[in-house]
Order: structure tokens, then sequence, then C-alpha cells
């Protein structure tokens, strides 16, 4: 059995000894204890936030999970208690919150995991011809190993284990996957037809989809009935995103945030650096007031446009952009930061390529307003081996309300109607278009900013390589 187990450094170290020379050749950090001005401790804290950002946002989502008490439906999106998952029965609805760019492609799952208390049970039923893909993440949102259809993942039982696990896996698990880190995230996604006939197709497998202990394991299939789940009203407090990351708090979550995950090789000068800053803050008001004020700055600043798909990723043909580092971003902090502020979550490039849109093709600000077309050549709509949408959200980057409950386009999607010459022409408007052309509305909003965005599963190469790329949004009044 193969097991997908990277080495810590203690690991390392035991089956490489270091030269004579080694300790002499490492820079020292800072000296406990040493005198620092506050505006010193206002740049460290600036570039902390920033690079920081998705480390803390993770770091919250698992205290609130760890206040959970049992798993639920909140509104439209499943919350379980740490080590634990829970599961929709069907498309997430229009008034989730916790994630923003959320899809009514698939039905959706979602568990925080502590790995330091446990390690954990995947299961994985037999999809059949059905796509899926289990997202795992770390702490920095990093995917830590492959499990869903392009992976040819086979039925069964996986297990998630943390940095320092040395424990005995037991008969019956297919394999192993070690973060790097104590925090995991697990998102499983399955995909379903929009029809009546594969939502009640999809809820055998669903109830074969969960997680937990490793203690708990028995090499028996366990079943849950998701749809039995107690359900609660929405939050309905904001019209965005949960706010997982609030800069006058930042400092106090992200000495355990750092913990939790430790540096990537290269970084251990920078977490020295910040974590003598903190010290510096604990010990004196002033130099603490610095800090919460650089984060409160470094928010306005530098992380929210990173809000805008605009401002950030490839920049492609007709204003489209892409990232092709998404779950593997390493020391990319940037693109990290942008991706967790804009549509945290995002699968591997192997996995999900996506492409976002701003502007229209003269590179104005998409407007509910006004009316698009995207044309599709014949044959050229997402080469993908999984599925293919296009969605659209509003300023706040979830749905937009309207009439039909369409959110998206694409694969799931029966009756799109092609034109003579087999290309496919999406219509982008708030009036609804007249006659068959209704098929193939993306309703906007009335008025206001919007956004577009394709979302390409399990891509072909066409697609990974760039010769691929989305045809220009064109205003049409």
């Amino acid at each position: 059995m193969e097991q997908h187990v990277e080495l810590t450094p203690a690991a390392q170290v035991e089956l490489v000894q270091p030269s004579r020379g080694w300790a002499g050749a490492m820079a020292t950090g800072p000296v406990p204890g040493t005198r620092i001005t506050a505006s010193y401790a206002e740049l460290v804290a600036r570039d902390a936030y920033f690079w920081a950002w998705p480390l803390v946002n993770m770091y919250n989502r698992r205290q609130q999970a760890a206040k959970v008490p049992q798993t639920i439906l909140r509104g439209a999106a499943p919350v379980a208690p740490l080590n634990q998952i829970g599961m929709l029965t069907d498309y997430i609805a229009p008034e989730q919150r916790s994630v923003a760019c959320p899809n009514q492609d698939v039905v959706y799952g979602a568990g925080m995991l502590g790995l330091d208390q446990t390690p954990i049970v995947v299961q994985v039923p037999d999809f059949g011809d059905r796509f899926w893909v289990y997202q795992l993440v770390d702490l920095r949102t990093d995917s830590i190993g492959g499990l869903g259809k392009m992976y040819g993942t086979r039925p069964g039982f996986y297990l998630i284990v943390g940095p320092d696990w040395k424990g005995e896996v037991p008969p019956g698990i297919a394999d192993v996957f070690r973060s790097p880190g104590n925090t995991a995230y697990l998102i499983p996604r399955v995909f379903l037809d929009d029809t009546a006939e594969d939502r009640s197709a999809v809820q055998a497998v669903l109830r074969q989809i969960t997680v937990y202990p490793l203690a708990d394991y028995d090499g028996t299939m366990k079943l849950v009935d998701w749809s039995a789940i107690p359900k609660l009203p929405p939050d309905t407090r904001s019209s965005g995103e949960v706010q997982w990351v609030k800069p006058e708090s930042f400092f106090d979550a992200l000495p355990a945030a750092l913990a939790d995950i430790g540096p990537l090789p290269g970084e251990e000068a920078r977490f020295a650096q910040v974590y003598s800053v903190i010290e510096a803050g604990r010990r004196d008001p002033a130099i603490r007031k610095a800090m919460d004020e650089a984060a409160v700055k470094a928010e306005r600043e530098l992380v929210e446009p990173l809000f805008q798909f605009r401002n950030y990723g490839l920049p492609l043909s007709h204003h489209w952009t892409t990232t092709g580092n998404n779950a593997r971003f390493g020391t990319d902090y940037y693109t990290r930061t942008a991706v967790a502020k804009s549509n945290i979550f995002v699968n591997a490039p192997n996995e999900t390529k996506y492409f976002y849109q701003d502007l229209d093709s003269s590179g104005q600000r998409l407007d509910g307003a006004r009316a698009y077309r995207i044309t599709f050549a014949r044959g050229q709509t997402p080469p993908v081996d999984g599925f293919w949408s296009i969605t659209l959200y509003d300023s706040t980057h979830f749905f937009v309300p309207n009439e039909l409950n369409r959110y998206s386009l694409g694969t799931k999607n029966r009756t799109l109607q092609l034109n003579a010459d087999g290309s496919l022409t999406i219509l982008v408007q708030s009036r609804p278009p007249a006659g068959a052309a209704r098929d193939n509305w993306l309703p906007a909003p009335e008025k206001g900013a919007f956004s577009l965005y394709i979302r390409a599963y399990w891509p072909k190469v066409a697609i990974t390589d760039g010769s691929w790329t989305p045809p220009a949004v064109e205003r049409i009044d």
C-alpha cells in the first residue's frame, strides 16, 4: 500500500545528519526582549497581516467548528463540529454566506479537521460514472492530497493524519495523507444534473460520505441520512461573506495559526521576526496599538482590493483572468491572499480551472443595467473530462435572486439551445429574453456591478496548457 507521507523536518534530520558546521551556518534571529520602535512593529505587522491573512482565516474557522455541538444546516450551509462533516442533499441555496463564490453544479459537504486530536477516516463510496472530488487543504489552503475521479480513487477508506502522528495504519485503509499542519479542511463536491431524477439518484452515494476519528473505524461503510440533520435559519447580518478575519484581533489569533502550520523551508526567518514583534506587543501597549492600526490599514489598502478579480491573476484575452497555482500557492503570498479574499477553497489546477471576469470586451465594468452575450464557437465550450459552468455573482460574490432560481449554466443544463452554426450563446441580462433564448439566459441584477466565473472541472490539456481561453463578454445594449 502506497502512503502519501511527507517527511517533517525532524524526520529529515534523522535520515540525513547535518554537517558539523550546520548550526553555525544558520542565521540567527531577533534576540528575545530586544527593544523595538512602534514604526518597526507597524512595518512587520503590515507585512504579516497580508501574507498570513489566509492562515488566520482558516484558524478562525477551526475555532468556530470547535464550538459547534452537532452537525446542522445553518440556513443553506452545513456546519459541523471539529472532526466531523456535514453534507447537503441538493445544490447550495442563495442565502449561504460562509464561503464566497459557491456553485450550483455540485452537492457540497464541509468539515474542519483537528489532526492534533485524532487521525480522521474518510469514506469514499462507489460513485460510478458520476464526477466527484474531495478537496483537502491545510491551513495555508494548499492541497494535501488527491481524492477524486481524476485521480482514479477507488471506493474505500482513507486516512488523514497530522505531521507528528506515528501510529499504526489498520487493515482496510487504502491510502494515507499526511498534513503538514494540525488543521485541515475537507470539502466533498459531487456533480448533480439539474433534474428531479438525478436529485433522487444521487442520494444513495451522499449517505455514504462521512468522516470520523480513527478510533471509530471498523472497516464497514457507515451511513448518514443528511436530510435529517437539524435546520436553523440563516444568519442574515451581512450581505457578504462572514468576516472570518478581523484586523483588531488578528494578532491574537496569529501565534496559534503559525504554530499550527509551521514555516515552509525558507520561512523560518519570517516566522521568527513576526513572533518577536508579537512578543513586543504583549509587553508594550503602544507597540500593540501600532500593530492593530497597521492591520486595519492593511485590510483596507492591501486586502480589500483583492476581492476584485481584475486585480490579480494571469491576464488572458478579452479581460478574463485565471490563476495557475490554486491550492499550490507555496510562497506566492499575493495570489494566496487574493484567492482567499475573493473565492477561498479553490481546487488545484488539475482538478478545476477557474476563469474570472469583471469587465466586458471594451474594458468596462459589468453592470446589471446593461445586457451582454458570450458566444462559444462550435465545439469550443470549455474542454473538460468532468463538467463546466458559467456562474454569475453579485458585487459581494454571491448569487443574484431571480425568478428562475438560476445562478449558472453549463453541463448540468440539458435544454441549452445551440445556434444554427453549432455555436452556443449565453445571454447575461436582467430582463428575460423571448422564446427559446430563455433557456440560455443567465439572470443578472437589475443594476449594479456583477462578475462572471467559469469553472472547468477535470480540465483537458487545452485548458491546462493555456491554449483554450474564454470568449469575449460583448455588450449588446
